[in-house]
């Protein structure tokens, strides 16, 4: 019984910010529209704040869910762009969780959005060590994520604009012009310029967690395959 009250609170709370903004939901609204007491609502939560992160767990993990029911395909890119896709997808089908996820502190905070960019990393090291990367997976990571978060935020304030039709496409495909090579991988008929190979052997040293090196050679070879990485495209600077 404990369980469904408390996800029954959770409901109600959804609901309620559905028609009405975070700062003016309060504790007795909550407690009104769920009929229980302010004590049932402490017990389960602390306070109001204990509440809402609890509403944005909650959409932290459907969101995990749905990310991680999907199979890696052969291509990383088209991996990529339909991950893009599902994320902009879940914000504007699930605004009230989306905004409560992404529209504070609390991603930096959950283990669920960690882990989710950990599933982006994972993608980046794939094309990066296919050469395919401009800059490193670690680069590459806040610049797709932030661009994502802010295109999907700008879409739920107001998703019928009319200036808003393809927006996402725009700008995922602008974005990952500028971190991802277009042309095919390297070894399939191009040679990779040398920050390429660079950044696509980092890629594949930090895969590896106990290659055949000491400390100190792992380091200096970090350090050097970092600075060639880079290098600019025509080749080291005089």
């Amino acid at each position: 019984m404990t369980g469904s009250t408390r996800q029954h609170i959770l409901d109600v709370t959804a609901d309620l910010l559905r028609d009405t903004a975070v700062e003016s939901v309060s504790v007795r609204d909550v407690c009104q529209a769920a009929k229980i007491t302010a004590p049932t609502l402490y017990h389960h939560f602390g306070d109001k704040r204990g509440l809402l992160d609890a509403v944005a767990a909650e959409g932290f993990a459907r969101y995990l869910a749905e990310k991680q029911g999907h199979e890696p395909s052969e291509d990383p890119l088209d991996d990529l762009k339909a991950g893009w896709d599902r994320h902009i997808r879940f914000g504007l089908t699930h605004p009230v969780f989306y905004v409560l996820m992404y529209g504070g502190t609390r991603a930096r905070e959950h283990p669920s959005a960690r882990e989710g960019l950990q599933v982006l990393h994972g993608m980046l090291v794939r094309l990066a060590e296919q050469g395919r990367l401009l800059v490193t997976p670690d680069d590459a990571v806040p610049t797709i994520h932030s661009a994502c978060v802010g295109t999907t935020l700008t879409l739920v304030a107001e998703p019928d604009a009319p200036a808003h039709a393809g927006l996402s496409r725009r700008v995922r495909d602008a974005v990952l012009a500028a971190v991802v090579k277009q042309e095919q991988p390297a070894g399939q008929g191009t040679d990779a310029a040398l920050p390429d190979t660079a950044r696509a052997l980092l890629a594949t040293l930090s895969a590896h967690r106990e290659p055949p090196l000491s400390a100190g050679e792992r380091l200096l070879l970090t350090e050097l395959l970092t600075r060639l990485a880079s290098t600019p495209t025509g080749g080291p600077a005089d």
